[in-house]
């Protein structure tokens, strides 16, 4: 049986999504390396992703509050303090979160984080997407929320029990051919005692031999087929 030592273990709000997803492609990945085959990597949401931080960043520097807070009635403002934020951003700086029980280690990156009123800290990710959003809240976006409050309250920050979703969309094409994009902000419960639990279930199969075939999961599907020839 191939044992990974758990102190060794660094793992991410992508990288236990796809422990959700598929534990044995999760197991591949993290312990041999082996990732799902992907084509090219869109450069859009990303290209998207850093000018969102730019935007709110200058309104952080005039200490004003963006125009998507303002609409959708927010009762925070932006966190003014930009070197943590920016700290926050990076998955290689800190915060990050050791787990007491297993040794393995969480890092990841925000978006964005606001100051509530009564000066706790509310997580706000961006999500760009191609339509309007469902109304039930895909698990992995509340997962990724659940793991930076999990970050954030185990290095000494008060957290709200509720963080942000705020999804841009496209709405029209005007005549001189600019994009115009609809933005529309969800509320997402925290549950941080879920979020423990998740990473110390994905230590314990990552610790043990290959899970087996995932009958719901395309990559197991084609794995499997490519076998028999």
């Amino acid at each position: 049986m191939i044992k990974m030592a758990s102190e060794n273990i660094k793992l991410s709000p992508t990288s236990l999504n796809l422990y959700a997803e598929c534990k044995r492609c999760f197991w591949l990945k993290m312990n041999k390396g082996i990732k799902r085959p992907s084509g090219p990597f869109p450069s859009l949401p990303s290209g998207v992703d850093e000018k969102l931080k730019q935007h709110f960043d200058s309104f952080r520097k005039r200490g004003e509050k963006p125009p998507e807070l303002v609409e959708s009635k927010v009762q925070a403002n932006l966190l003014q303090d930009q070197e943590f934020l920016d700290n926050c951003r990076s998955w290689r700086r800190e915060p990050k979160y050791k787990d007491p029980k297993t040794g393995a280690l969480l890092r990841g990156g925000v978006d964005e984080l606001l100051r509530a009123e009564d000066d706790s800290i509310i997580v706000l990710d961006y999500k760009t997407r191609g339509y309007s959003p469902k109304e039930e809240t895909p698990d992995y976006y509340s997962r990724q929320i659940n793991f930076y409050n999990l970050i954030l309250r185990e290095n000494g920050n008060q957290t709200k029990d509720y963080g942000y979703l705020l999804y841009y969309y496209p709405d029209e094409i005007l005549e001189n051919g600019n994009f115009v994009f609809h933005d529309q902000i969800k509320e997402v419960e925290v549950n941080v005692e879920k979020a423990k639990q998740t990473l110390r279930e994905a230590v314990r199969i990552l610790e043990d031999s290959i899970p087996d075939h995932s009958e719901d999961c395309d990559y197991c599907d084609w794995r499997l087929a490519e076998d028999e020839f």
